[in-house]
């Protein structure tokens, strides 16, 4: 198999750490890219070593700030190569009932979840089209597909998040690149699971499958959008919630 390169945002966390680790068991070279403030990298990168996985190559940058983002892709094609793989993953949430949200949150949730991909995919998607082969995956949410009250700052993001994804797909289908989008129900991320109990059961009982998604499943459907056999499938957004939402 031929080893490709992936630049996964957001990789830190729970969803990205499960993110990297599909994509480095499918035989790629992952690029972990963190947020700058991040002050947990050296210890992310000792625990993924302890785990096996000993050749991530950490990039830190701000993909909200399009500078940062250009010296992040920079840093990560001078270490690992051409970008052949990206997952836009990075987000945030400042939830708020809209009554009492503030600009700042409104802000700050479209900067990183939803600008993001403009400024992250801006630097790789004309080289992946001038080669002929490439994969973009967009981090979506159940909560973009549905709404979600308290979250019209993160649902707009993340319902945008699925209109980029169909129309950059439209304009890169016949290139060789694919845009694809995972649009996640509730995932058992270490956040997720420190949620008191009594409110996770409440999320639990709403899913109709009665259990959290495996970080790794949508990590495995990641893996899935990045290979040669997806190669047909663009534009498209695959709902991983356990039946929870039906687009």
């Amino acid at each position: 198999m031929t080893q490709r390169v992936a630049l996964v945002t957001g990789a830190m966390g729970g969803l990205g750490t499960a993110i990297c680790q599909e994509l480095a068991k499918a035989g790629h070279k992952v690029v972990a890219a963190y947020h700058p403030q991040f002050d947990n990298k050296d210890e992310w990168v000792k625990e993924m070593e302890a785990a096996g996985f000993k050749d991530f190559i950490p990039v830190a940058g701000d993909v909200s700030d399009i500078a940062s983002v250009q010296a992040m892709v920079a840093e990560a094609e001078a270490k690992a190569g051409q970008i052949d793989i990206l997952v836009n993953n990075a987000g945030i949430t400042r939830d708020k009932m809209f009554a009492k949200m503030e600009k700042d949150q409104w802000d700050a949730v479209i900067a990183t979840n939803l600008t993001s991909l403009f400024n992250v995919t801006k630097q790789c998607s004309a080289k992946m089209a001038e080669r002929g082969w490439g994969r973009i995956i967009n981090i979506s949410s159940v909560n973009g597909v549905k709404g979600q009250a308290g979250q019209t700052n993160y649902s707009a993001a993340k319902a945008g998040v699925i209109g980029f994804t169909k129309a950059l797909a439209q304009e890169l289908a016949a290139k060789g690149v694919t845009v694809n989008a995972i649009a996640p129900g509730y995932v058992a991320t270490k956040m997720v699971m420190a949620i008191k109990p009594e409110i996770l059961q409440t999320i639990v009982d709403s899913v109709p499958m009665k259990r959290l998604a495996k970080p790794e499943e949508i990590g495995f459907a990641c893996a899935f959008l990045s290979s040669d056999l997806s190669g047909f499938t663009t534009g498209a957004t695959l709902n991983i919630n356990g039946g929870l939402y039906y687009q």
